[in-house]
């Protein structure tokens, strides 16, 4: 017995050592010859792949080294990341490609506007590989050292047919800011004898982890709305190129083995050709004989999806690319226990590695069937889309010509044609103005991406969702709009999209007057204040000079100012222009409604805010929270740790933003509690209501619901649970426009984004429900009918006095993943007119 330990024991330090130090021969094939003259990635970052995990900086320096020795790459720097990180693009392919690359990629554009066959025979397909989107899921990033090298080392026929028949887009990290962090963390954690046991801290990185980018956003939801600079590049060279096939390598669970698509046929987009998911399965083959000749486990077909195509390997599917998702078991480190055995990071990169070349393996023998695909899915859609010929969407808001910008902004990157309307007119009961309106042709190119966009899905072939099941942009923007117009109200086509500058209409020496319905009015408040300006807001609606003003309307006296008159209009006029508002100038108090002196005025007072994060916090809901408030709306911030209350001087502060919770301790709560009580205000999102509710800062009533599986085997009971989530559709809510949560919006009804069971009854009394669910709610997306019914007429609001403070409790997210410009205003509203709610 003594021996087989003594056996078992040298074993496992034998296998320790060898993936300690692991040399190429691990990795590469060996029957192929290596080009002396390449750097080898040890020789230029000065370590073993997998025996450290690769910063960012040195996966750069690499990249270019490369660049520099091999006439088969070239190398761009497409921008950076909120870090100032470049965002790298390789072109990989044979010395004559690249000669003459702008030439390929013209014609592979022309082939899918081509309406006649093409000859494809000699074609190169062009595949766009990519890596660790998730940057605490480093074996991508890792692997593309090899995977390059190889590309610029390898001798002979095969890869001389590669690169002949292939152009490769080359992106190494998707997530730099994402990448550099984690490695840090696994780096600095590191033991020379490395330890498997999953307690180790290297397995568990600290708050928020490496998995985000700098603002703590999922990048690889963000190939639709592209609202990072990361997607932006990204999307950009997509368009530009139109590859064939788009690779995302990612990692999941240690306990898991290596997944590839397909995912589960019943969970893939309709508007996803049938022909897409084929092809996948016929890729995915090549996969298998790769993974079973290395001896690795692998599944496709039993988990993930093909259904929002805002994630990496959806996107492509709706572009008339084919997107293929890989899933490696992370070893969260260097090496840890699975109940597969040792799970070391050299074996999760060679898995990578191996299924990237077979990718291109794939690339190159199904070449022309993957290029003819492409051309007939444009072709297809030309053919659809000329049912609609002159017809179009057209979507806008009469004053808010910015958050109209912001979604022609979006289809604009995504190549989608746009218009400004002829004339102002009017559709479904609503006003499209010229100037706050766009509109977009049904007759164009990407019209099923169009369609993917705009539509309003309710019904669905599988009731479970990897992510969301409804993105609608105009639901989200909350723009009116109307979906078969004439194109008869086509004006100009939009080449060169500007968001318009704002203005003082002219100088005043008795004050001035801004609607609060604009998105970026909360930016041009906040310097106004932060100026020591004194301001108020409206509470009523009055008419003056011919206009009608509305609830929330910024008025600005001249008298009894810091700024002289001549100086406050010079800084009203920098401000309105940079936050794009228009502010008009009055000469009088008199109106017609509230005159201008009158106790509906309420003075405002800067906000000093803080916003919770660390552990117990959502880093996304953080995240999009600090984004919005930083990037969009020049507002500071303090981000407040949850280690660091009970130390902080709260005092500092008058709101506090909670975003969604799990836990927080008893001092920290009890602290919290004392400050609302004496005069602060919270705001708590999503399982923090549930918190203050627990916690006696609010009191309110949950709807719970409970249904009984009376007829559901051992076998279906997670698809059984997986059906009653919500997992992100959006609903219709009626709202009080004169209540000052409210303040900004010119509908009576609101779309509001849903991706929780939080169930809250209204009030008994109807003031205190300023936002409710309308009694049929649903506008898009997946809800089992017990939820539906639940949700109707419950809120998504709480407002509630505690002490001297206030409480304002919202069961879901308004800032969702950067692209719900719709409902930021009811944040901001929060925030500025805390003390009138």
């Amino acid at each position: 017995m003594k021996k087989l330990l003594l056996v078992c024991f040298v074993m496992f330090a034998l296998t320790l050592t060898s993936q300690n130090t692991p040399d190429l021969s691990y990795y590469l094939p060996q029957n192929v010859a290596y080009n002396k003259n390449i750097p080898t990635p040890e020789s230029v970052v000065g370590h073993q792949v997998g025996e450290w995990h690769i910063t960012h900086d040195k996966l750069v320096q690499y990249m270019y080294a490369l660049a520099d020795a091999s006439d088969r790459i070239t190398i761009e720097n497409r921008g950076k990341t909120f870090e100032a990180r470049p965002l790298l693009l390789l072109t990989i392919s044979s010395p004559k490609n690249l000669a003459n690359i702008e030439t390929i990629r013209t014609k592979h554009i022309e082939a899918t506007n081509s309406d006649t066959s093409v000859d494809n025979s000699k074609n190169p397909i062009v595949v766009y590989q990519g890596y660790s989107i998730h940057g605490n899921e480093p074996s991508g990033s890792n692997a593309a050292l090899l995977v390059a090298y190889y590309l610029a080392a390898a001798e002979g026929n095969e890869i001389d047919n590669l690169l002949d028949n292939t152009v490769i887009l080359f992106d190494p990290s998707y997530n730099p800011d994402g990448l550099q962090r984690f490695a840090y963390w696994v780096n600095t954690n590191k033991s020379i004898n490395l330890n498997p046991d999953p307690n180790d801290r290297e397995y568990s990185e600290v708050w928020p982890g490496g998995r985000t980018n700098h603002y703590w956003f999922d990048m690889n939801r963000d190939w639709l709305p592209v609202q990072l600079p990361e997607s932006r590049v990204r999307i950009k060279t997509f368009h530009k190129w139109l590859p064939n096939i788009l690779t995302d390598h990612h990692e999941m669970g240690t306990y898991s083995t290596f997944f590839f698509q397909p995912g589960i046929p019943s969970r893939t987009h309709p508007l996803t050709p049938k022909l897409n998911q084929e092809l996948t399965a016929k890729i995915g083959n090549y996969h298998a004989k790769a993974l079973d000749k290395i001896g690795s486990l692998y599944f496709t077909e039993e988990s993930y999806d093909d259904f929002y195509y805002g994630k990496g390997s959806t996107f492509p599917d709706i572009n008339g690319s084919i997107g293929i998702l890989f899933e490696q078991a992370s070893s969260r480190g260097h090496i840890q226990e699975s109940d597969n055995g040792i799970l070391t990071f050299p074996f999760t990169i060679r898995n990578q590695f191996t299924t990237s070349l077979s990718t291109l393996e794939a690339a190159v023998e199904m070449r022309e069937d993957i290029l003819t695909y492409q051309q007939n899915f444009y072709k297809n859609a030309r053919s659809e889309s000329a049912k609609d010929k002159g017809k179009a969407i057209v979507f806008g808001d009469e004053k808010d010509a910015a958050k109209t910008f912001h979604l022609a902004e979006i289809l604009n990157r995504h190549n989608i044609r746009i218009h400004e309307i002829d004339n102002d007119f009017k559709a479904n009961g609503k006003t499209f103005k010229r100037g706050y309106s766009f509109i977009v042709p049904k007759n164009q190119k990407n019209s099923r991406l169009i369609n993917a966009m705009f539509e309003k899905r309710t019904s669905f072939r599988d009731s479970l969702f990897y992510d969301i099941s409804a993105w609608t942009f105009p639901l989200a923007f909350n723009l009116d709009y109307a979906n078969n117009v004439a194109t008869s109200n086509l004006g100009n086509e939009v080449k060169d999209l500007k968001l318009k500058d704002g203005a003082v209409t002219s100088k005043s020496n008795y004050a001035y007057l801004m609607e609060w319905h604009e998105y970026y009015s909360p930016k041009f408040l906040n310097e106004v204040l932060s100026k020591g300006t004194r301001v108020k807001v409206a509470l009523k609606q009055f008419s003056i000079n011919g206009i009608d003003y509305d609830y929330g309307t910024i008025l600005i006296p001249v008298q009894n100012q810091k700024l002289k008159a001549d100086e406050l209009h010079s800084f009203l006029q920098k401000v309105a222009k940079e936050s794009h508002v228009t502010v008009n100038s009055v000469s009088t108090g008199l109106t017609q409604g509230i005159d201008l002196g009158s106790r509906n005025f309420k003075t405002l007072e800067k906000p000093e805010i803080a916003l919770i994060v660390g552990s117990g916090i959502s880093s996304y809901d953080a995240g999009e929270i600090w984004h919005l408030l930083d990037t969009r709306y020049d507002v500071t911030v303090t981000k407040l740790d949850t280690k660091s209350i009970r130390r902080a001087n709260l005092d500092r502060y008058n709101t506090i933003i909670i975003p969604n919770l799990s836990r927080l301790g008893d001092a920290e709560t009890k602290k919290l509690k004392e400050w609302t009580k004496n005069g602060g205000t919270i705001i708590g999102y999503r399982n923090t209501v549930k918190w203050l509710e627990k916690q006696e800062f609010i009191k309110a009533k949950f709807e719970k619901i409970d249904i009984p599986a009376k007829t559901i085997t051992f076998e279906d009971v997670s698809s059984f649970k997986g059906a009653q989530r919500i997992g992100g559709a959006i609903f219709e809510t009626k709202i009080d426009r004169s209540h000052p949560i409210n303040f900004g919006y010119k509908n009576d009804r609101l779309p509001m984004f849903r991706n929780t069971t939080i169930f809250m009854k209204a009030d008994s009394l109807s003031y205190n429900n300023p936002i409710q669910y309308a009694k049929s709610p649903l506008l898009s997306g997946y809800i089992s009918k017990p939820n539906l019914d639940v949700l109707s007429g419950s809120v998504p609001l709480k407002i509630q006095k505690s002490g001297n403070g206030k409480v304002v409790a919202f069961t879901d997210n308004t800032n969702f993943r950067a692209f719900w410009y719709g409902t930021n205003k009811l944040l901001m509203n929060a925030i500025f007119f805390r003390d009138e709610l």
